[in-house]
């Protein structure tokens, strides 16, 4: 009775053509500029190779289980995010929206950037036909501080002021011609960006394998690559530290933006789920060290090089966030080089399809998003849609553009952003759903089978760690000095009220688009309710008042944390208050999420329908524990200090650190591949003939 409807959709929806193809486009989706930029810089400021530690356990802990969620609901009701969510229940649609409008403010500042390297490109190409010379070439001290002055004086006539001063011609026109590429790319649907990614997908692999050659050939190249891999172990006292580190995992695999879901509505109904959210979660993170690797050899090298000449740079100089990495550090890195036009050529490229393929992937994702919620033309909608695009991102090219889009990607990788998301998506998918149901659909279909440990995940131990970092990083925004919108000196920030609305209104917007006008649908827990009796729900209900209690109780603990580090009370045994409230909060917790989760879990196992006062009370309650677990974090290391990286050489603890990435990547996607091989012949049976 279930299986029809989906295989009609099928027959309108279009189709990946092949496995490959799919693999490669989610790949796409998930290596974007923030690996070759995002990734390096936050692991050499978060810790050196202690970084490496939050960013594995997010990748194999959070964002290949979350991968595998989002495949399994996007390929079971063959929908985009927000439809998808609907199919699963009616009121989950916001929680989709909510990710689609995140995925649509992104794409008003991604494709600006990607506008930056359309310009640096064609810097290098006069430079190739000009004797090699580049605008922003110059040695030592005096070199890096022409490259500065090339990107943030000549080319974006940059002020630090949040104020937008003068329009950026020379930008605005290469944002066109960035959006007209997302537009050829998308606008014949999936069938099209099934053969694109074969050209934009392995050839930033190529150029990126050529970059780290080169820069690993270079004297000096070790020094750089201390910098990237020596552990400062201090910094995991840090919410910082697990902040970007998880973020950076949600930001680079697509997590909660509903890209994966929408790609996965798209696969065949016999399509691998498990092994491909593997595969593409490893190739993410491969792609993110070797990165480094390329950058920070460079930069290494460049380092040498000065030296040399009498004028030296550490790298500690040159290794700035983001947009200074790729247009001031690499580009001047690579002018020390013979032929500095030609490798100025190959990076820009690297960026340019490197960011396509996110940037588009997201486009396509809101795109869907439309045209399933309202039926309306594709052609049509995406037109208006790169339009509505274009014109928000005039706004970015400006003098002060660039500090608003760090000021919005901060918002969408900060305490409010994608991992908050992720947090709701696990709650409403993991307690208010039955994830044995998304758990055998994959089974069903996939190379290796996961068991109950990934609902275990999805319902208790993502949530958890999710929560406890949300209340972690909340506690630092609203402990710094100056205050969650003021500047350190106490005056009013006007910006961070910006980012701050922007936060509140994309969930509010989400709200409305869901219930502005909702076709009713008959969800699973009514079908299931026909099915089996409706249990709990008296035990749901104390279960859901005592979290309710429990959660009063955090809060007033959270506040009591926050004051004794704005007044800098002294940690000491004589304020036992913290301690005692957040290990008696744990032990409640604790206590209430094994009563009411093992409830829904032997109902489940029983074909019997759990409550929603009981699923909700075991959601409430493992927002609790995390809550606890964060409330106590921020206590211990609210005195964490950290060190400052020197000059060092490489290390037997940084070779260690590179040698288990690498076996990490290498030999997770080797066991890939051979369950993927293995499985082939499984298939031959289904292809005998039927008379």
């Amino acid at each position: 009775m279930k299986r029809p409807q989906p295989e009609i959709r099928e027959e309108k929806r279009g189709n990946w053509g092949s496995r490959a193809g799919f693999v490669l486009a989610a790949v796409g989706s998930a290596v974007g500029l923030g690996n070759l930029w995002g990734f390096p810089y936050k692991l050499y400021s978060y810790g050196g190779g202690a970084f490496l530690i939050p960013y594995i356990l997010a990748m194999f802990v959070i964002g290949i289980p979350l991968m595998i969620l989002e495949f399994s609901i996007g390929h079971k009701f063959q929908k985009a995010a927000p439809d998808a969510f609907s199919q699963a229940n009616k009121h989950f649609e916001t929680v989709g929206w909510w990710g689609v409008l995140l995925g649509f403010v992104i794409i008003t500042y991604y494709p600006v950037i990607l506008a930056y390297c359309f310009n640096f490109l064609w810097f290098s190409v006069k430079g190739i036909f000009n004797g090699g010379h580049l605008p922003w070439a110059g040695e030592g001290v005096a070199g890096v501080k022409e490259a500065t002055n090339f990107f943030f004086n000549s080319y974006l006539g940059y002020h630090e002021s949040f104020s937008l001063g003068n329009f950026r011609i020379e930008i605005a026109v290469t944002l066109v011609i960035s959006w007209a590429a997302m537009y050829l790319c998308i606008f014949r649907g999936v069938n099209l960006v099934s053969k694109v990614v074969w050209l934009t997908v392995p050839l930033p692999w190529i150029m990126l394998v050529i970059l780290t050659i080169r820069g690993l050939t270079l004297p000096g190249a070790v020094k750089g690559l201390a910098y990237y891999l020596e552990p400062d172990w201090s910094r995991l006292a840090e919410p910082a530290t697990w902040k970007w580190a998880f973020g950076q995992v949600f930001f680079s695999m697509s997590l909660a933006f509903g890209v994966m879901i929408t790609y996965a509505s798209f696969l065949h109904r016999k399509s691998d789920i498990n092994n491909n959210a593997t595969i593409i979660g490893l190739a993410d993170f491969g792609t993110s060290f070797i990165c480094g690797l390329a950058v920070f050899a460079t930069l290494g090298g460049m380092a040498y090089a000065t030296q040399l000449a009498g004028n030296p740079v550490p790298v500690s100089e040159v290794a700035k966030e983001g947009p200074s990495l790729a247009f001031v550090a690499f580009p001047y890195a690579l002018a020390q080089l013979p032929y500095s036009a030609w490798f100025s050529f190959i990076f820009f490229i690297t960026l340019i399809t490197l960011g396509l393929d996110s940037a588009f992937s997201i486009t396509e994702t809101v795109l869907a998003s439309i045209v399933d919620k309202t039926g309306w033309k594709r052609s049509g909608v995406l037109i208006i849609m790169s339009l509505a695009g274009l014109l928000a991102g005039l706004f970015y090219c400006t003098n002060g553009g660039l500090n608003w889009v760090g000021l919005v990607d901060g918002m969408i990788n900060g305490t409010w952003g994608i991992a908050l998301l992720g947090l709701l998506e696990c709650i409403v998918l993991g307690w208010l759903f039955n994830t044995g149901i998304l758990r055998d659909h994959a089974n069903e279909r996939s190379d290796w089978h996961i068991g109950i440990w990934w609902d275990i995940l999805i319902r208790v131990v993502i949530p958890v760690i999710l929560s406890a970092l949300f209340i972690w990083s909340l506690f630092d925004d609203l402990s710094k000095k100056g205050g969650l919108f003021h500047s350190p000196d106490g005056s009013f920030y006007f910006p961070s009220v910006v980012s701050i609305s922007i936060a509140l209104i994309v969930p509010l917007v989400s709200f409305i688009v869901t219930y502005r006008k909702h076709v009713k649908r008959k969800d699973d827990q009514k079908r299931q309710a026909r099915a089996g009796k409706i249990q709990g729900a008296d035990l749901g209900k104390k279960v859901f008042y005592a979290a309710c209690a429990l959660l009063i109780l955090l809060f007033f603990t959270f506040m009591r944390t926050v004051h004794l580090k704005v007044a800098e009370i002294a940690l000491n045994s004589k304020d036992p208050v913290v301690p005692l409230l957040c290990a008696a909060s744990i032990i409640v917790s604790v206590v209430l999420v094994a009563v009411s989760g093992g409830r829904v879990f032997r109902g489940e196992a029983m074909k019997s329908d759990p409550s929603f006062w009981l699923r909700s009370g075991a959601a409430l309650s493992t927002f609790c524990v995390g809550s606890s677990l964060g409330i106590s974090l921020a206590f211990i290391t609210m005195h964490a200090g950290s060190t400052v990286k020197k000059e060092m050489a490489l290390s037997a603890t940084s070779m260690i650190i590179l040698a288990v990435t690498g076996l990490i990547v290498f030999g997770g996607l080797a066991w890939c591949f051979v369950k993927a091989i293995g499985s082939v012949p499984s298939a031959e049976p289904k292809i005998v003939r039927k008379r």
